[in-house]
């Protein structure tokens, strides 16, 4: 979601923090991107007129002890944009200075603003793994996160697959830039990550506790099982298939604002662009539904005049 213009503040521990919980009502939306209408003082370097998205990390409060271990994605005070302080479901919204990542002139703004969480969730937490050029990843799932996630393993130079449910899928997963699908209804992902040398890394975007836990003996050795679908349920994950294969399972946080910049740089740079469903701002509940019914291809973006 974006907004035209945009406010920070030096302010910053006057938010309210996550872990206080939500009050309602609240102005959701987490990707934003827009132009800064007013700064406050002694707020460098931003200026009036600058092109900026904020992501899920609202910023961060630089004195907790992950802070000052300069984990920023970890900061105690969990400020969420349109949790911690209204989102982007409006014409302007006031945010930290430590939220605002600048948007290269080569984006769009509704180009921008999924790349603020969907686009970094994707990037940086693939980048963060252990895999090498020419090794094999690949993107379960190809929806919001998925179909951003295929392009940016194609681009960073990995052996690229695409899982989804369907034979119909192949055609959108290669035109993505993945060079193998996978349809998840017509046998087993594992054998056939197998068959292809057995994945470095599993990118589960996928909001399904089986089709990420059926993905396991996929992995090849020392391979990674990334998390990333925002998912209560417990996947089904064995220790002796940890074992076997010296395999991880962990999840990955999207990023803070320096991570949000690079995700946009980088899309920039090699043509990476999101699949978005443009809506005025006033047809912002029939987005939601859109969304809500996994209808979205593949993220709405709310406009402003």
């Amino acid at each position: 979601m974006w907004l035209i213009n945009s406010t920070t503040s030096s302010k910053t521990n006057s938010y309210t923090t996550w872990n206080a919980g939500l009050t309602f009502p609240i102005t959701p939306g987490h990707e934003v991107a827009g132009v800064i209408d007013a700064v406050g003082r002694d707020v460098h370097p931003w200026q009036v007129g600058d092109r900026v998205a904020i992501g899920w990390s609202g910023g961060y409060c630089g004195y907790c002890p992950p802070c000052r271990g300069g984990d920023f994605v970890h900061c105690a005070q969990q400020w969420v944009t349109g949790a911690a302080y209204p989102g982007g479901y409006a014409e302007m919204i006031t945010a930290p200075r430590t939220a605002l990542a600048r948007i290269p002139g080569e984006l769009s703004a509704a180009d921008a603003a999924p790349m603020a969480c969907a686009g970094v969730t994707m990037f940086n937490s693939i980048r963060r793994t252990q895999a090498g050029p020419g090794d094999l990843v690949a993107i379960l799932g190809l929806g919001g996160l998925g179909h951003l996630g295929v392009q940016f393993a194609a681009k960073m130079g990995f052996r690229t697959v695409a899982i989804a449910r369907g034979a119909e899928k192949a055609e959108l997963a290669r035109t993505l830039g993945a060079h193998h699908y996978i349809d998840a209804t017509a046998g087993s992902v594992a054998d056939e990550l197998q068959k292809l040398g057995g994945a470095a890394v599993v990118a589960a975007t996928a909001a399904n506790a089986d089709a990420i836990s059926a993905t396991v003996d996929g992995l090849a050795p020392h391979g990674e099982l990334l998390t990333l679908a925002v998912l209560a349920d417990s996947l089904h994950v064995s220790p002796l298939q940890l074992i076997v294969s010296s395999g991880t399972v962990h999840g990955h946080p999207g990023g803070v604002a320096r991570d949000v910049e690079d995700t946009m740089n980088f899309a920039a740079l090699q043509g990476i662009r999101p699949v978005v469903e443009p809506l005025p701002l006033d047809r912002a509940a029939e987005g939601y539904d859109r969304m809500q019914a996994n209808q979205a291809r593949f993220r709405v973006v709310l406009t402003t005049a």
